[in-house]
């Protein structure tokens, strides 16, 4: 009797350590994840319902959500697939939103049975094998949504869903992780209460039925768990039980913030200035892009031209008179509404600002002699240039596409084998934003990481 007075003692005191730590550990880092994870998949719900993949439910904010429930997820049939998609993400995004906006993340009352709710949520599509092979009707569905959401639609509007399908998969993992940590708390956080019940009951009633009958008569209402009671059983009165018991113990004790051996400094300023390089790259695509665009603008402007206006052009050219304005209306893709835009840009001025902006991309990217400056920057100096120069190269791709597709089909048939196409220039660019983009995710990676290892109170040594 005294050793399991002692037991109880020990366990009622691990319990309560371990219940601080999560509070200040695990629940912060455990609501984080829920929030990223809430917004990757709100920026991909978005994205089905802009390209028209599913439809948005009217119903959606009248709808009020008192406790978490998993969606549907029975089977449907290709007719019914449109309008279960729809119900069933706008309700997902809408218990989302619930757990995110208005749970309460603390020890008390995330329970077993809360912890199975949220647990059912982030599992309800598989992100982590996100594949039109799945078993899961709605994870099948999902998949083959995603593959057809990524049709037509400009790189920006590619990376968001990239992001947010990263951010999902990644943080399924460390989601369930805190899960797990927390369920194993609350077990033996349950069977604590669940001795106390049932304190004086001899070995020889220590079975499953007579111990919930004991439960119930005291704890009316609240729920009876048949797989612990078990596990009680062979703690208590088992052979096994001080093995199983000690297991316990060590397994809640929370471990000892030990001054830890200084990290290596971790170079952010190196994963910057890689990134300025990589974006330097397409200063080649650039500037063999731009030459092309000018002879095909040179044999457009001919064919149109009469001869008494080459013959005023020469004369122009002879007293260095400004070019006149050169207006082609172009057109894009809008990423957020899947619509064409038109716009109508000055095509000199357009070459004159894309030379200027090409200057910068080189020396950004050590292409130009000028890393003088780059090497006196301070982090959040390069930070801010590293954005800069990807926006106006992404900029600047998307207006050589169009034009691009607008000299294509501006040429007469007689003339088309004239005017050089600039694809393989637009690769090049297209992947040089992609690497200083990698660049960029990992350098906010790094400090994210580091600002929540500081919020452990865990010197990184950076």
């Amino acid at each position: 009797m005294d050793e399991n007075n002692d037991y109880l003692k020990s366990l009622q005191d691990a319990l309560g350590a371990r219940a601080e730590w999560l509070e200040k550990s695990e629940l912060g880092k455990l609501k984080d994840e829920l929030r990223t994870f809430q917004s990757s998949f709100s920026s991909l719900y978005a994205m089905y319902l802009k390209k028209g993949l599913i439809h948005e439910d009217p119903y959606k904010h009248e709808n009020k959500i008192s406790e978490l429930e998993v969606p549907e997820s029975s089977g449907f049939t290709e007719n019914e697939k449109l309008d279960q998609l729809s119900l069933r993400l706008s309700n997902y995004d809408s218990q989302l939103d619930f757990l995110v906006n208005f749970y309460q993340f603390g020890v008390e009352f995330l329970n077993l049975d809360r912890i199975r709710r949220i647990l059912g949520l982030i599992k309800y599509i598989d992100w982590v094998a996100l594949s039109p092979d799945s078993t899961s009707h709605t994870t099948k569905a999902v998949a083959e949504m995603t593959l057809q959401v990524k049709i037509g639609i400009d790189p920006l509007a590619l990376r968001v869903i990239g992001e947010s399908l990263t951010n999902l998969s990644r943080t399924t993992g460390i989601t369930i992780g805190c899960l797990k940590i927390l369920t194993d708390y609350n077990k033996e956080a349950w069977k604590l209460c669940f001795r106390n019940a049932i304190s004086g009951m001899p070995a020889s009633d220590a079975n499953v039925l007579a111990l919930k009958k004991r439960w119930v008569a005291g704890n009316a209402g609240s729920p009876f768990y048949p797989d612990l009671a078990e596990e009680v059983i062979r703690e208590d009165y088992s052979k096994e039980g001080p093995a199983l018991r000690e297991k316990i113990l060590k397994s809640l004790a929370v471990e000892e913030n030990k001054p830890k051996a200084e990290k290596k400094q971790v170079s952010f300023r190196s994963i910057l200035i890689s990134g300025l390089q990589a974006i330097g790259g397409a200063h080649s695509g650039l500037s063999e892009a731009g030459m092309k665009m000018d002879e095909n603008e040179n044999i457009l402007a001919n064919r149109k031209k009469s001869f008494w206006e080459k013959v005023k052009e020469i004369m122009a050219q002879m007293i260095h008179k400004e070019p006149d304005a050169v207006i082609y209306e172009l057109s894009y893709q809008d990423p957020a509404r899947g619509n064409l835009v038109k716009e109508n840009i000055d095509y000199h001025l357009f070459r004159a600002e894309m030379e200027r902006k090409c200057r910068v991309i080189a020396n950004a990217g050590g292409r130009g002699g000028g890393n003088s400056k780059i090497d006196n920057m301070t982090e959040e100096q390069l930070v801010g240039l590293l954005e800069r120069v990807i926006r106006e190269v992404q900029g600047l791709h998307k207006t050589l596409n169009a034009l691009d597709d607008f000299f294509k089909a501006e040429v007469v048939k007689e003339d088309r084998d004239k005017i050089k196409g600039i694809k393989p220039e637009l690769a090049t660019i297209k992947n040089a934003i992609l690497r200083a983009n990698q660049f960029r995710y990992e350098y906010s990676s790094q400090i994210e990481e580091m600002e929540q290892m500081k919020k452990l109170g865990i010197n990184t040594g950076a």
